[in-house]
């Protein structure tokens, strides 16, 4: 390996550390299962507004929502238990599955 490639790789491994994940739409549906108590079955919800509605958000957004929930850097004890247990590949899968679901958001004033 030349000096110049072996530089590459080490800055490729020092800027990229996670490695990235194709999204896998049907794995993060089978995933979403303990999701749908409250977030329902295709993310747009229960019916109780204290819950988001997940449904066409940016699968960008919802990765990043689960990984600060991992972390604590978002505090939500609920949240917290259940994104502690997610693999990097569960939440970008997640994030695809909700991500590709029909949108029903709406205006929660009750004005739509």
């Amino acid at each position: 390996m030349t000096f110049k490639a072996a530089l590459v790789l080490a800055a490729a491994i020092v800027l990229f550390p996670f490695q990235a994940h194709a999204a896998d739409v049907e794995a993060g549906k089978a995933k979403s299962q303990i999701c749908q108590a409250c977030h329902g079955a295709d993310g747009n919800g229960i019916g109780d507004p204290q819950y988001p509605l997940l449904a066409g958000q940016y699968a960008d957004y919802l990765a990043k929502s689960l990984r600060d929930y991992k972390s604590g850097a978002r505090e939500n004890a609920i949240m917290l238990g259940f994104a502690s247990t997610l693999s990097d590949e569960d939440i970008v899968n997640l994030a695809a599955f909700y991500a590709s679901q029909p949108s029903r958001i709406r205006d929660l004033t009750g004005t739509d």
